[in-house]
């Protein structure tokens, strides 16, 4: 069989030019609208990182995460978490990194029909650990998961992993705009939330039993990009989707739009409509003084505030 590299692993989607075969978005890493690259300490569970990428952890400051710009040749960055102590994780506590895939974009799975189609995920991924690592495809409500495994080999070197996963038959999937699947890659998961790796499970698995916990090792660190999540039971080349096309798949559940002027009047209002149609009504949030809105759908939001001047507005409804 013949080894692939990181180069090899990429594609301009050729011959589908508006395809979308990976249904993850921004799985190279390179759209960080919230933090421009900067670490995160993880204080509070489901902190984005990169754009569409969440930090989860229900305890505070056992590992910080940013984009980087350690990767494999053929891409710029990746996600990176790294342990802030030697932490023995509790049977009720998780640590993870995690997308949610929308439910439009993952609708042609069939899952939870008879119909259900094999999916495979791929990614590459480098740790200062070796061992068995794991994670999970989960379902919105937490009733149906898969956790699997994959085994880092040698440390501080990036690998590329694939893991071929039968389409559910069972559970109830969204195909709407909520929650589709939910991918975990587990940081150190309890056993409450860890099951046996390579079936589907009646349970809310963010990971498989065994797996190596990252946030147990003082200064640990884990990287991960090349994610991409594609129907069949072969992975593919990476696609590698145009800057313009990914920021504005990202911008679907989160937009920032900052040097924004108000001018003197203080009852004059703004009106912004957004860069792309939103997933649905997003929060909003404003910087200026007195900021507020009264008027808000998914396509643009008018505002005002009290005072002139600049600010940075939000509008967020992330999965």
């Amino acid at each position: 069989m013949p080894i692939q590299t990181a180069a090899d692993s990429i594609s301009n989607s050729q011959g589908s030019p508006f395809g979308f075969k990976n249904r993850i978005i921004n799985g190279a890493m390179v759209i960080d609208q919230r933090n421009a690259g900067a670490s995160v300490t993880i204080t509070s569970d489901n902190t984005f990182i990169t754009d569409r990428w969440s930090a989860r952890s229900n305890v505070s400051s056992k590992y910080s995460a940013q984009q980087s710009s350690t990767a494999p040749t053929g891409f710029n960055y990746s996600l990176l978490a790294t342990s802030l102590s030697a932490y023995s994780v509790g049977a009720a506590e998780y640590f993870a990194f995690t997308q949610g895939v929308e439910g439009f974009n993952c609708a042609d799975f069939g899952w939870g029909t008879a119909n259900a189609q094999t999916v495979t995920l791929s990614f590459w991924v480098r740790s200062s650990l070796t061992g068995t690592f794991g994670g999970s495809l989960r379902n919105s409500d937490g009733t149906r998961s898969y956790p699997f495994t994959y085994t880092i080999s040698s440390a501080n070197t990036f690998e590329y992993k694939t893991i071929t996963v039968s389409g559910d038959t069972s559970g109830t999937w969204i195909t709407n705009n909520g929650l589709g699947i939910r991918l975990y890659f587990g940081l150190g998961v309890g056993s409450t939330y860890r099951g046996t790796a390579g079936s589907w499970a009646s349970a809310n698995y963010l990971s498989a039993t065994s797996a190596t916990s990252v946030v147990g090792t003082n200064g640990a660190t884990f990287y991960i990009t090349g994610v991409q999540l594609e129907k069949g039971s072969t992975a593919t080349s990476f696609d590698y989707r145009p800057y313009g096309t990914e920021l504005a798949l990202c911008q679907r559940y989160f937009q920032k739009v900052t040097n924004i002027y108000v001018p003197d009047s203080a009852s004059l209002p703004t009106n912004w409509y957004f860069k792309v149609s939103m997933r649905a009504t997003p929060t909003i949030t404003g910087s200026g003084a007195g900021f507020g809105t009264f008027a808000l759908n998914s396509d643009s939001v008018a505002s005002r505030q009290t005072s002139a001047g600049g600010g940075t507005l939000t509008a967020d409804i992330e999965l």
